[in-house]
């Protein structure tokens, strides 16, 4: 079998650096590198026969000056107000963007990410990314936002310390049993956020009902909540406390005289519910901000960012 081609992964891998230094010891720049940190990156291109892809070579030189965007689902408000950040702070710095979405299909996301590397984009914007997208050959900056992978800088909200804001603040209104609203799998730092302000509140934990990430999953879990009898909920996203919200007035329950109910995300939306969610606010511009800086400017190794949120207080808490 012919031997897979080097990539610019592998040498990032090779000499424990980002792909961003790598491309400033090819190019000469943008940016400067410290002499250490170039030999390692040159040792590695030696070590492993590495030889840069021309076309790549030219658009990290920023010729294009067009980011590609790939979100899960154009149709979550979450994810459209984040594209529509990127969009601003990227026109702001004179790059257009090119979005599209994933449906969170994992060949969907790869068949993407190959499409948009043919229309010759100088980096690559993941907003809540697959487990393990095909990167191998990509051979410009990518940042993801929202979530972590491997060897590829991220920027995300601080999810666990969000999460642990929005329950301590139901704590704070005397609640004792707090439910908790959650997708299925992927979101651990908010599910750990919820049980470690229970535990430090020295509280049981309260029901867990996993449901999509959607209107329709926070409505199924706040019919089956109901059976449960929870004094508050924290809803993992927007879409689901809504859902939730349209369940507990079906059954007659009060919000929030009844049931307390906070959501993570803290789109537009939340505040025309009745009555107006309170929210963990994701910082959205910021995270737009610092995807744009960190694509434009680069960085001299992988990084795992995480932006502080913000508790919005409204009458569904019982504020």
């Amino acid at each position: 079998m012919p031997k897979e081609p080097v990539t610019r992964n592998d040498v990032a891998e090779y000499a424990g650096v980002s792909t961003a230094v790598v491309s400033y010891v090819v190019n000469e720049g943008p940016r400067k590198v410290a002499p250490e940190t170039r030999d390692r990156v040159l040792e590695a291109i030696r070590a492993l026969g590495y030889r840069p892809n021309a076309t790549a070579r030219a658009l990290r030189m920023g010729t294009t000056r067009t980011f590609g965007l790939i979100t899960p689902d154009g149709g979550n408000p979450l994810f459209a107000e984040l594209a529509k950040a990127i969009d601003r702070e990227a026109a702001a710095r004179g790059y257009v963007v090119l979005q599209t979405s994933a449906d969170g299909d994992p060949e969907t996301e790869n068949a993407k990410i190959a499409e948009l590397l043919a229309r010759q984009v100088s980096g690559l914007v993941l907003v809540a990314p697959t487990e393990d997208p095909n990167l191998r050959d990509v051979e410009v900056p990518v940042i993801a936002v929202n979530r972590r992978l491997p060897m590829v800088s991220s920027v995300r909200p601080a999810y666990l310390e969000g999460a642990r804001l929005g329950v301590e603040h139901l704590i704070s209104h005397g609640h004792r049993r707090i439910a908790l609203v959650i997708g299925g799998a992927g979101h651990p730092e908010r599910e750990l956020g919820w049980r470690m302000a229970l535990a430090t509140a020295g509280l049981p934990e309260g029901p867990v009902i996993r449901a999509p990430f959607s209107r329709e999953g926070g409505y199924r879990a706040g019919q089956v909540m109901l059976h449960h009898e929870p004094t508050a909920i924290f809803a993992s996203s927007d879409l689901q406390a809504i859902g939730v919200l349209r369940a507990l007035h079906e059954s007659g329950v009060d919000v929030p005289g009844d049931v307390a109910v906070v959501a993570f995300d803290g789109t537009p939306e939340t505040e025309y519910t009745w009555p107006p969610l309170t929210v963990v606010r994701q910082p959205v511009e910021a995270l737009a901000r610092e995807a744009v800086r960190r694509l434009i400017e680069g960085e001299e190794s992988v990084e795992a960012v995480a932006v502080p949120t913000e508790l919005i207080r409204r009458r569904s808490c019982g504020c």
